[in-house]
């Protein structure tokens, strides 16, 4: 019988984590800004705990709010004097990854993949990413998978499914957004799994009849 990292009463589905997403928005008025920013700082602190300032880090983004996070992590990790590189496969035209993007840049990140990281850090697509993935995801994927970078996902890998029947970036740990999902009961034990805050009160958690993690602690 296969281990699961949480209690399935303790996670949420997809679809429920996208409600919760919402009524943080709507009920509290979160911008979702702030949001990116708060899980872009939680990514940036992973990452330096596997890294030195010699490390070389790519991170790879969508054009969507999962890559904004990860743009975040670019330009703290920037800011901290880390080599960061941005694998970009899609064009980035929407608004806040936009607006991250630009700012990476100017802190520091260098728009180019490299081709032998020391961490590979997947923010490429969130919990709305569509299955089967496209072929410049794909393609990413592979070369991810085959590396012997440390691989670093953004609250979902790429390529996730319920049935494990899709390519998959094979992530040794994860930082996921705000509270446990089910889907990643998918992914081996071996995998750590991290929650990050990013300013979702307790009432939301209350609705969803989940405990809030313990955010407090660490």
């Amino acid at each position: 019988m296969k281990e699961n990292h949480f209690k399935t009463t303790e996670a949420l589905s997809l679809a429920s984590f996208k409600e919760m997403d919402y009524l943080a928005v709507a009920q509290y008025n979160l911008p979702i800004a702030l949001m990116m920013e708060n899980a872009g700082l939680q990514l940036a602190n992973l990452i330096a705990l596997s890294a030195t300032k010699a490390s070389t880090i790519l991170i790879g983004v969508g054009n969507g709010n999962n890559g904004g996070g990860g743009l975040v992590a670019a330009r703290r990790l920037a800011a901290w004097g880390y080599e960061v590189y941005l694998d970009i496969p899609v064009e980035i035209t929407k608004p806040l990854p936009a607006e991250q993007l630009e700012r990476a840049l100017l802190f520091g990140a260098k728009k180019e993949v490299i081709a032998i990281p020391d961490i590979w850090v997947d923010a490429y697509l969130g919990f709305s990413q569509r299955l089967p993935l496209g072929e410049a995801f794909l393609t990413r994927m592979q070369a991810a998978n085959t590396s012997k970078a440390i691989r670093i996902s953004l609250d979902i890998p790429m390529g996730i499914s319920e049935d494990g029947t899709q390519p998959m970036f094979q992530a040794d740990q994860v930082l996921t957004l705000a509270a446990p999902k089910q889907i990643l009961n998918t992914l081996s034990i071996k995998t750590k799994i991290f929650i990050a805050d990013i300013g979702i009160p307790y009432g939301i958690y209350e609705k969803f009849n989940i405990p809030m993690p313990s955010f407090f602690k660490s």
